[in-house]
């Protein structure tokens, strides 16, 4: 059944305080679809398509800024917020975090880095040529590069071979991104720098970490948890990228306390 396409997608379930989440590059919030039910127990869970990804529409141009703007315009109601961002969504989580502290309440940052590509000053990065290869990839096949990567990702998980299954149906039942959004996010993996972010936001934060992660090193989160003032830095031994697909459990423990202090 064809959706009509929104400015910002939102689908949103429970009640309680807002908590808001943010997906990664070439995805969309369908991939939460295995733990919101945890988190919509106590809180009124807003799971966000970014623009030009799932049911969102394109924008132009696409930027972090204006991400970030589009978040707060649909979110300007609703109180403070409390933020699970995974990946590039934890990007996007501070960058509107420092731009509207009061508006946010605490951070939940998942396989999230303030610099994706490494630096002459940053160990904790992976190689542009890389992440440019990955890109080409999914230029090229993009489903069955998705699903190569998620299937890397989510092994060796306790419910790795049960989410399989489900995670192919979820991923590719929404649209393809639109093109040039994944260029433009791309461009911001490659490009932005949130250290000297990081070192100002006030806001309670926990960054979880997989201890396999091969796309956002633990090095990058024990980083992030060190230098946020409010940081504290949860690993999930055995997870690779998506803790909260391949090991749900020790995830949820984790990340649940922490979302629900009130």
């Amino acid at each position: 059944m064809d959706v009509e396409l929104a400015p910002l997608h939102v689908e949103s379930v429970g009640s309680g305080p807002p908590l808001v989440l943010l997906h990664g590059w070439a995805l969309h919030g369908g991939l939460f679809a295995s733990i919101v039910h945890a988190f919509a127990r106590t809180h009124r869970v807003h799971v966000v398509d970014l623009p030009g990804h799932g049911y969102s529409a394109p924008m132009r141009p696409w930027s972090l800024d204006g991400v970030v703007d589009r978040l707060d315009e649909r979110f300007g109601d609703s109180g403070r917020i409390r933020i699970l961002g995974w990946s590039l969504g934890g990007m996007i989580a501070m960058r509107w975090a420092d731009r509207t502290p009061s508006r946010i309440e605490r951070l939940l940052l998942v396989a999230t880095t303030p610099k994706f590509v490494a630096a002459p000053d940053w160990a904790h990065g992976i190689d542009a040529q890389t992440l440019d290869r990955f890109a080409d990839e999914l230029r090229v096949a993009f489903a069955p590069t998705l699903l190569r990567f998620l299937t890397l990702q989510t092994r060796g998980g306790e419910a790795a071979h049960a989410a399989l299954g489900s995670l192919r149906r979820d991923v590719l039942a929404r649209r393809r991104p639109d093109a040039a959004a994944l260029d433009a996010a791309l461009a911001v993996l490659r490009d932005v720098d949130l250290r000297a972010t990081a070192a100002r936001l006030p806001h309670p934060a926990l960054v979880i970490a997989g201890s396999r992660d091969t796309l956002v090193p633990p090095g990058a989160c024990e980083w992030l948890a060190r230098t946020l003032p409010g940081g504290e830095l949860a690993t999930v031994d055995g997870a690779g990228h998506v803790p909260f697909i391949s090991h749900p459990d020790r995830f949820l423990a984790a990340a649940v306390p922490f979302v629900d202090v009130r």
